[in-house]
């Protein structure tokens, strides 16, 4: 039963639960206000009358506000900030300074609430419209100040306001400039958790990613079999070797190689099927082909595909022209058996392939 009456008036779990939680929140604060507002008419300090139009006025626009939250409707006008925490706190300065005209001597109070309207923003608020809310707070205040004592200077002597006025400059002040320095501190922790949230990105890439190719790595590759080996579609794993790869280290250079290993490796992943296929570097110059759902004939026919594109594109800016070729091995996933094996009859299967003259497949 309660579990339903929370669901009623504060709608489903998420965010804008707790959007309704505020506005319900500052609602409470209004029905105390009105409270104090009719003990103040009691006690003769207001006049029933203007604390009745006030009390209308404050309980209709916390209201509205809550109801215009909880339909949903302030995502749809404000999305940027569907808080709607400008408008909560304008309406409430503009009730709160009014209060100060209908509560005669015991106007004083009001400095209080407008230091808890503009504390309520802390959270929320950046620093210009936290600068924006002391101010409007304040020009405010001194409006209806100088209004009451234009209209009724024996309840609200020069003397007085001027005294009210500096407490009131004083106190929003200060609440201003300690609104401004969360929000720069919010800022701040809110910059260093999206730089952690980057580090762990590139923590995570490196962990998985190899640093040269941009690849799977040799970690990766092997947890990526494991899930395809847990299913009962085949998966045929292929593992190739660049031949002569030394010749071109020592002919050309390291760099030139490592470009090769970048040139294969950006052919092979235009060359598979999609997100189904996966190419990673197995290490140095070998690289691993996962290809699910895929027979040993068929990854044989993917793999010299592969072979008559890296054969049709030479490394590009290398002279005399460097065309490139491989070796390769097939095996095939069984089940649930060892990685170890079928890493190990795609390994066989190349070495049989260099000892016949390279640049072949075989299948394991």
């Amino acid at each position: 039963m309660v579990h339903l009456l929370a669901r009623l008036v504060l709608g489903p779990a998420g965010r804008q639960r707790v959007r309704v939680s505020q506005t319900l929140l500052s609602l409470g604060v209004f029905l105390l206000f009105a409270l104090i507002l009719q003990m103040a008419v009691l006690l003769g300090l207001a006049a029933a009358d203007r604390a009745f139009t006030l009390t209308a006025f404050s309980l209709s626009t916390a209201g509205g506000l809550y109801l215009l939250i909880r339909s949903g409707w302030n995502e749809v006008l404000h999305p940027p900030e569907p808080s709607l925490t400008l408008v909560q706190m304008v309406c409430a300065i503009t009730e709160v300074c009014w209060a100060y005209a209908v509560l005669g001597e015991a106007r004083g109070v009001v400095v209080v609430m407008l230091i808890v309207v503009l504390t309520f923003g802390m959270f929320v608020l950046r620093p210009g419209q936290a600068r924006a809310m002391a101010l409007l707070a304040g020009l405010e205040l001194a409006v209806v100040m100088v209004l009451c004592n234009r209209s009724e200077p024996q309840r609200y002597p020069a003397e007085v306001e001027i005294i009210h006025a500096g407490i009131a400059v004083l106190a929003l002040g200060a609440v201003a400039i300690l609104t401004i320095r969360f929000g720069r501190l919010r800022r701040r922790l809110s910059d260093q958790r999206e730089e952690l949230r980057q580090a762990l990105a590139r923590i995570h890439e490196m962990a998985t990613r190899d640093e040269l190719t941009g690849l799977p790595n040799r970690r990766t590759l092997r947890e990526r079999i494991g899930q395809f080996g847990a299913g009962l579609a085949p998966l045929s794993v292929a593992l190739i070797d660049i031949d002569h790869f030394k010749r071109i280290n020592d002919e050309h250079g390291h760099p030139i190689g490592d470009r090769a290993l970048c040139h294969f490796a950006r052919l092979a992943e235009d060359e598979l099927r999609g997100s189904t296929d996966i190419v990673g570097r197995w290490g140095g110059e070998e690289f691993l082909l996962l290809l699910p759902e895929t027979r040993p004939e068929q990854a044989h026919a993917c793999v010299d595909r592969l072979r008559r594109r890296l054969m049709r594109h030479p490394l590009p800016g290398v002279s005399p022209v460097l065309v490139m070729s491989f070796s390769a091995g097939i095996g095939e996933c069984r089940g649930a058996e060892d990685l170890d094996a079928v890493i190990e009859r795609a390994d066989q299967a190349m070495y049989r392939a260099k000892q016949a003259g390279r640049g072949r497949t075989e299948l394991g």
